[in-house]
């Protein structure tokens, strides 16, 4: 009977300690790992970053960029093309400014008295330089003439003819017969365009006129002819062809013409 009652007490003591040792490992001597438990270690991190992340960072950075350089070389190139324009707008104003003074000076005649009219006086003498070209039609050039003699001789001399020209891109002012010269920098403006266009304006003098003129006279009453010039340059840059500028003047010529008479 003891001997049953030991081996019974044995059974059930051995029974208790598998139990323990299977809800409570470390109770019997038994360990996890941090892993195994989900506990971290105690003054350890994890560091670095994923792969996905370095990626994504590294493509916001470029992007920035990009965005960055764009900006810049809009900038830039916005700058670039303003001081074209400014320089193709300097050069072409300044042609133009030329133009307009020389044109200013067609047909000036030292002898001009000459060519009033007056009760008692020899007829009236013809202006040497009041020509003109072009004179109806527009043209790609200008010819004209007026005094430099110091004495005048009513002739046109050689070094008394000037003019205006387009010749290969650039524009050309004739200082004396034959003698052409490059007046614009075709290194920086391509003139692409040269136009002169004259305008004729008639003013009637009857007033002037002691008699009535007859009826359907061409020549009666007489009329003064008002001329101007309508100058028009185009030109492009260089360096960029999608600059283009163009400037327009109008030159009224200061000799005017007459024709025609009173009736005797």
């Amino acid at each position: 009977m003891p001997a049953a009652c030991g081996s019974l007490v044995r059974r059930a003591a051995a029974q208790m300690c598998t139990a323990a040792a299977l809800t409570n490992p470390q109770a019997v001597g038994h360990s996890e790992s941090p892993v195994q438990s989900g506990r971290r270690i105690p003054g350890r991190r994890a560091r670095g970053v994923l792969l996905i992340e370095l990626m994504i960072g590294i493509t916001i950075g470029l992007l920035i960029a990009a965005a960055a350089v764009t900006f810049v070389a809009g900038h830039l190139n916005d700058n670039r093309r303003l001081l074209l324009e400014s320089r193709l707008m300097q050069d072409l104003r300044t042609a133009a400014d030329i133009i307009a003074r020389d044109l200013r000076r067609a047909g000036y005649w030292a002898s001009a008295f000459d060519g009033i009219a007056a009760a008692g006086l020899a007829p009236i003498a013809t202006n040497p330089y009041a020509a003109v070209a072009p004179s109806a039609a527009a043209s790609d050039s200008v010819s004209f003439g007026y005094s430099r003699d110091a004495t005048e001789n009513g002739l046109v001399d050689s070094n008394e003819q000037f003019g205006f020209r387009l010749r290969n891109g650039a524009l050309e002012i004739q200082l004396g017969a034959g003698n052409w010269q490059t007046l614009t920098d075709t290194g920086t403006l391509l003139v692409t365009a040269f136009r002169v266009t004259p305008t004729v304006q008639q003013v009637e003098l009857g007033d002037a006129c002691a008699a009535a003129c007859p009826v359907g006279s061409a020549t009666c009453p007489p009329r003064l002819h008002v001329r101007s010039l309508a100058v028009e340059i185009s030109g492009r840059s260089v360096t960029d062809a999608a600059v283009i500028r163009t400037v327009r003047s109008s030159v009224r010529l200061r000799t005017d013409s007459m024709s025609g008479a009173c009736s005797a």
